[in-house]
Parts: C-alpha cells; sequence; structure tokens
C-alpha cells in the first residue's frame, strides 16, 4: 500500500495512517477523543500519544465527555500519578474545562458534530498535495475554528492543533496524492 511518508512504517502508525486518518467522524465521543489527544500531542510526537491511547482511554473514562465534565482534584491528582499517560496538569485542567465548554455547544448545536462541520457546510476539504511539506501546519480555517472555541471556554485549541483534529476526523483530507487513502477517503 502506499501511505503518506509520516507513519515510517510503524505498525501502529500504518494501523491508525490505514484505517482512521482522514476519515470523516460524525460521532461526538470520538470528536472529543481527538480533542483531547491533540491536546495532550501539543508538543509532543503523534507516535509518543498514539502508543498511550489505550492508557488514556482508561484513564480518561474512554473520554466520557459528560464524567471528565465533574472531575474534580481528587481525580487531577489521581492522572498526574498515572504513568500510563502523559502527566501535565495544565492539560489535564485543560481537558475537564473542555469537557464543559463540548457540553454547552451540544446544547447550543444539537451536537458537537453540527456545530464543527458547519464550518465547511458539512463537505470535506479535498487537498491535492503531492509531499508532506507541502501539508499546512494551520490554515485560515483552523483559525477561526480556534478563535471560536477559545471565545467559546475551550483550551489548548489553537490553531495547530485544531488543523490536527481537521486532519484526523476528515473535515480536511491532507493525504499526499500518491497515497492509497486520497483516493478511499474521498468516497466516504
Amino acid at each position: 500500500m502506499n501511505r503518506c511518508d509520516w507513519t515510517q512504517d510503524d505498525e501502529l502508525l500504518n494501523a491508525y495512517h490505514d484505517q482512521e486518518w482522514g476519515v470523516p467522524i460524525h460521532d461526538d465521543n470520538k470528536w472529543f477523543e481527538f480533542i483531547v489527544l491533540d491536546a495532550f500531542q501539543a508538543g509532543l510526537s503523534w507516535k509518543t500519544v498514539l502508543y498511550k491511547r489505550e492508557n488514556f482511554r482508561n484513564a480518561f473514562d474512554q473520554f466520557d465527555y459528560k464524567v471528565i465534565a465533574n472531575y474534580d482534584e481528587t481525580k487531577v491528582e489521581s492522572l498526574m500519578n498515572d504513568v500510563g499517560i502523559i502527566r501535565n496538569r495544565l492539560k489535564i485542567r485543560g481537558t475537564i474545562k473542555n469537557a464543559k465548554a463540548f457540553i454547552e455547544i451540544q446544547k447550543e448545536y444539537g451536537s458537537f458534530d453540527r456545530y464543527i462541520w458547519s464550518f465547511t457546510d458539512g463537505k470535506t476539504i479535498l487537498n491535492n498535495f503531492k509531499t508532506l511539506k507541502e501539508l499546512p501546519v494551520k490554515t485560515e480555517l483552523s483559525d477561526r475554528i480556534s478563535k471560536d472555541l477559545k471565545k467559546r471556554g475551550f483550551t489548548f485549541v489553537g490553531s495547530t492543533i485544531v488543523y490536527s483534529f481537521l486532519q484526523a476526523a476528515g473535515i480536511v483530507n491532507d493525504h499526499i496524492i500518491t497515497c492509497d487513502r486520497h483516493r478511499e477517503c474521498q468516497m466516504l
């Protein structure tokens, strides 16, 4: 299979690339998972986060934002002592804050999915990059979404982080054109 070079032929990265990255999602639980993982990835490699994903899933109650919104300081300390995740107090507290803001968006829009896809009128942006070097780290779209999320109380949602989860969740198809998934993701 022809893949984007960023997988570095790593087994777990290959599986993530082949089965998830760039596939349009419409599930609020999955959206929240991507928001959490991309926030924790800030300053680190995606590979580091991906290899800890199951630990994060277990530590953060399967990314159940309704449960996370009610975390207290005892839970924060428990997470700070969990060697299976990235232990960053600001990101842990940010996850709790984001869960609360996520719920508020759901109340306003009916779902986070409806909110986030409204930025592109429900359509995937198809890019046709030939090399990874051409991929932007942020765009005007991610700038707008980042600004709006911050206004709504989110944290760790800078434009670069937002662009990363737009790619992961299929709002943006950034598979390079020589990658088999570029065309496959267009069909979804």
